[in-house]
């Protein structure tokens, strides 16, 4: 078993609790068919695979969100990126996340038309391309890789996992970690930064987490951090 079917391996193990695993589960009732974990599974291994040589940048975030990776099994990254919706409107193009195989979309076009839209993912792409970073040096994860939800809201919600809860990411992060050794760890907010902290990582450039406001701060960071190279 290669590195990457390792950590396709340790993502089986979904926390108890109100998790989604967008790689092993089924969303009956917003997925447009039951193939959902094989795209996403397949999406996120070359996702990986074409950047195992290139990766300079591994931007780490706090959990898995509904608009983002629960429907593409990327982190920080929405369906509206893939399938090229963001190019006119935010300059992203829909090949910036893999070339070998053609983006898809899971969720049923009836939930949101053009495919689901996360903000922080529109910001964390935006910022790569403006800062003329190539995708393929980046890499994007969570802490905490799977989706926590809030069971009174649904599966269309997102909620802060407890620490306890994100100790159960350790696994997945070391596995990840792994696969890139030479890549600057940046952690994106501070449940990031205090899940890198408890795992014993101290080798990482923080930057503020792009949502609740946090979009100035963060792209100022982000030029900083690559001016510094």
């Amino acid at each position: 078993m290669n590195s990457i079917d390792s950590l396709l391996n340790l993502l089986k193990d979904t926390p108890q609790g109100p998790f989604f695993n967008p790689w092993y589960q089924s969303d009956p009732e917003h997925d447009q068919d039951n193939n959902g974990p094989k795209v996403r599974r397949t999406q996120l291994k070359h996702y990986l695979k074409e950047r195992l040589d290139t990766a300079k940048y591994l931007f780490i975030a706090e959990a898995l969100g509904y608009q983002g990776g629960h429907f593409t099994g990327i982190a920080m990254t929405s369906e509206r990126i893939l399938l090229g919706h963001h190019k006119p409107v935010h300059g992203i193009p829909a090949d910036g996340a893999f070339q070998t195989i053609k983006a898809q979309r899971t969720s049923k076009p009836a939930v949101k038309k053009k495919g689901m839209s996360e903000p922080t993912a529109t910001i964390m792409w935006k910022a790569i391309y403006q800062l003329g970073i190539d995708p393929y040096e980046t890499v994007l994860w969570n802490a905490l890789p799977w989706h926590p939800y809030d069971s009174d809201d649904g599966l269309l919600s997102n909620r802060t996992p407890t620490d306890s809860e994100l100790e159960k990411g350790y696994p997945s992060l070391k596995a990840f970690l792994e696969l890139f050794p030479d890549g600057e760890i940046i952690a994106v907010g501070r449940k990031c930064e205090q899940s890198l902290d408890a795992f014993g990582i101290s080798d990482y450039t923080p930057v503020r987490h792009p949502a609740n406001g946090g979009a100035p701060k963060f792209r100022r960071q982000m030029k900083e951090l690559i001016e510094r190279r």
